[in-house]
Order: C-alpha cells, then structure tokens, then sequence
C-alpha cells in the first residue's frame, strides 16, 4: 500500500476527502473504499486496545462481545455477494428512469450538497430505525453490545440495508450515481471512529462526536432515541432529537440480550415481535405491533412510553460470560480462520460461480454460529460445530475451495488440528 493510499485510507474515515480527488464520472470508478479501510479499521482497534491497557490496566475489548461485534459485521455484507448494495441499485434505477436534472459530476458544488443530503437522508433512516418496530428488529443489532468501542461500530445488520435505500431516492432525482456511491460509503466510515472515548470541544457544536454517539448508545431514560446524525449533528439539534451527555451512559439495549450467537443477535427481535403481535386481537393492533415504535401498546402514543423499562443506577456491569481459557484460545483461533476465508472470499468473487458463492456464505454462517454458540455455552454448539466441521470437510467445501483460494489449504489443515483440539477441550470445559 502506496503512501498515497494510505493519506486516502486514513482521510476517507473522517471524512476528510476533497472533491477532486473522490469525484468520479462512472460508479464502477468509484473505489471500495469501505472494503479498503480494513487495514485501517484493524490497526485503530489494535491501538485502541493498547491504549486502554495502558491506561486503565484491562482491556476496553472482551473476546466474546469483540468477535461477535466483528462476526455481526461480516454477516451484514455477506449479501453483498450475490447482489449489488440496495441502496446503490434503487438508487441508480431512480437516476436512469425518473431523474429532474443532472448536477454536474466534476463540480465541488454538486459532492457538498451530496454530501450534505446523503447525511440529512441518513438522519432520518437512523431516526425511523429506532421509531418503526419493524425497522428497529434489523437495527437492534448494533444497539445489543453493552460495551462502547471500535468492535461496537462493526456490528451491523445485514437486514437494514433492504430499508434504508428509500431514504436516499429524492437524491437520485439530480445528483450522478458516482457522487452518491462516495458519500454513502464516507458516511458509514465517519461513524466508525466515533465509538470511542475521545472529546472534540468545538466541534461538537455541529459534529456528530464520540460524546454524543456514546449517548445514542445508551439505555438510560436520557439517552434512548436520541442523537441520530451521522456526520453532523446539527439535524438533531434542528429537529429535537438531540441530548448532552450527561449521567454515566449504560450501554446497550433496555433489555439486554446477553448472547453471542451471530443468527440469534441478527434475527431475535422479528421472533419477538411476531409473539407480540399474536398476543392482541384486532388486526390494527397486530399491524400496529410493526409499524408503531417499539415500546408501544395498544392504548399508548404511537412511540410508546418507558414506564416498563429497567431502572438504570449507573452501577451495571456488561455482561462477562464465564468460560475457559482454552475455549477463548480456541474460538479466537478459528475465528481467525474463518475471518481469512471470508476475505479471500471478497477477493475472488468475480471468479466463483453463485452457487459455490452461496456455499460458501453457509460455510461462513454455521461456523460463526458454531462459534456463538461455544460463547453461550449452549448444548448445540456441539451439533452446529459438527454441521461446519461436515461442510469444511466435503468436496465442495474443502477440495473446492482450496482450488479457488491456493493459501487457504494450511486453513483447512489448521481447521482440523482445531476441531480436534475442541473436541479434546468438550471433556475439560472448565
């Protein structure tokens, strides 16, 4: 990676590009840049992790909500293997059949206001996420960690993406694809850096900060709803939704989930919900179950209220499930190889045919739900684990594989010394 690259890479995460350097004629010339942020992500988290052990003697990071934060984030663009970004193709359908006007591609004029709409867009997105039962059942997911670092910023759902794109249509009216498919992807990469602990001063006046991104994160009574922007803050302020930080923020949801597996975090609240709405008579009120907020009850506003809610003291714990050393080693290990599969898998999809894409998008899933499940210290991660070791093993996931990706034949060396090693770790679990 070039020294260039790297000024690219770093700026792209604070948003911090020019427009003639991220101004481009033709969407297919527009970079990756979220895919070639990795590097970046991966080298702030290990510095966060060093400086909170510097600084506090423990780590800010725990490996079982760590992983499960990174796993969430591999699930949530597992999708994008098969299919182009929701929003980029609903997007460029709108701009191809019903556009107004075309704003010029090259003009610093046209990238601001693009910049500027595709943030306002996002207010709102985040802001019908938490208000619509239906859209916070996808949106929960990033909500569910009850710690507040650079992992947390991973954790996404692979559902939200399948909403979010209405949001950004009236954009696709007169500015050029090209321009949008930069500033979807800068504002998703200005957001990752903010869940840390860092103070701005200033700033904070019109940015979307650390400060007031921990207190969206909160389940205190202060916190909840509150804080939607992505890089500007300036829209909650303008619309209400804006809160100071106050009290210690609790992190995580109002009722905390406390488990690890990958599905279960991805896709428990649609369970929920359905019970919800089964449980009232009146068809509106089963409808209303969806669309209304997520606190609400027949009889109450549309949003709900908080009465039901915990009390938050200030004095709660994250949750630290407790498990053996070996079992942590061994889940780190494989997890590691998983996470390697997944970006060789990103690297040479254009050489996969879609079902060997699809099988291997399974091999991925049932070894982080295996994964999950070893985490939660839950019997079925004995049959899960059995499930990836069958998949890993046959022929269109081993000798296959190892055809398309050369280096990933040691992985699945290593996968089977790891699975012995689990098996041997089953007799000795504490």
């Amino acid at each position: 990676m070039g020294s260039r690259s790297v000024s690219v890479g770093l700026r792209a995460m604070f948003s911090m590009l020019t427009p003639n350097e991220s101004s481009f004629e033709r969407v297919e010339e527009v970079p990756p840049y979220v895919q070639q942020a990795t590097p970046f992500f991966v080298g702030l988290m290990v510095l966060e992790l060093v400086v909170g052990l510097l600084k506090t003697g423990r780590s800010v990071v725990t490996i079982s909500d760590g992983l499960t934060s990174i796993a969430a984030g591999m699930v949530s663009r597992l999708p994008l293997l098969l299919l182009r970004g929701c929003e980029l193709s609903a997007y460029m359908y709108v701009w191809e059949h019903f556009r107004l006007l075309e704003l010029p591609w090259d003009s610093a004029w046209t990238w601001w206001f693009t910049l500027i709409g595709v943030d306002f867009g996002y207010y709102w997105v985040h802001r019908f996420a938490h208000e619509v039962a239906v859209l916070w059942a996808a949106h929960q997911v990033h909500h569910s960690s009850e710690y507040y670092n650079l992992t947390t910023a991973l954790r996404q759902s692979a559902a939200q993406q399948f909403a979010s794109w209405v949001f950004y249509l009236p954009l696709a009216l007169a500015v050029p694809p090209s321009i949008f498919a930069v500033h979807i992807q800068l504002n998703l990469l200005y957001q990752f850096w903010i869940h840390t602990e860092v103070n701005l001063g200033p700033l904070e006046w019109v940015f979307n900060t650390p400060k007031h991104h921990r207190v969206h994160h909160g389940r205190n009574l202060y916190c909840i709803d509150k804080n939607y922007g992505g890089i500007l803050i300036i829209w909650d302020r303008l619309f209400g939704t804006f809160a100071p930080e106050e009290d210690k923020v609790i992190y995580g949801l109002v009722f905390p989930i406390r488990r690890y597996e990958s599905l279960f975090v991805q896709l428990h609240y649609y369970r929920y919900l359905w019970k919800k709405s089964k449980a009232y008579k009146t068809f509106s009120d089963k409808v209303s179950t969806f669309l209304k907020g997520p606190s609400w009850k027949p009889g109450k506003a549309r949003l709900g209220d908080h009465v039901d809610n915990p009390k938050v003291t200030g004095r709660e714990e994250p949750h630290r499930p407790s498990w053996s050393l070996p079992l942590q080693a061994y889940v780190a290990v494989h997890f590691l190889l998983v996470l390697w599969t997944y970006h060789e898998l990103f690297q040479n999809k254009m050489m996969l045919s879609q079902s060997t894409l699809l099988g291997m998008i399974c091999y991925i899933l049932l070894t982080l739900t295996s994964l999950g499940f070893i985490i939660d210290l839950t019997l079925q991660r004995i049959d899960f684990h059995s499930l990836t070791c069958a998949d890993s093993c046959s022929t269109d996931g081993g000798h296959a594989r190892s055809k398309v990706f050369p280096n990933t034949q040691h992985s699945s060396r290593l996968t089977t010394i790891s699975q012995l090693f689990f098996s041997v770790l089953l007799c000795f679990p504490e």
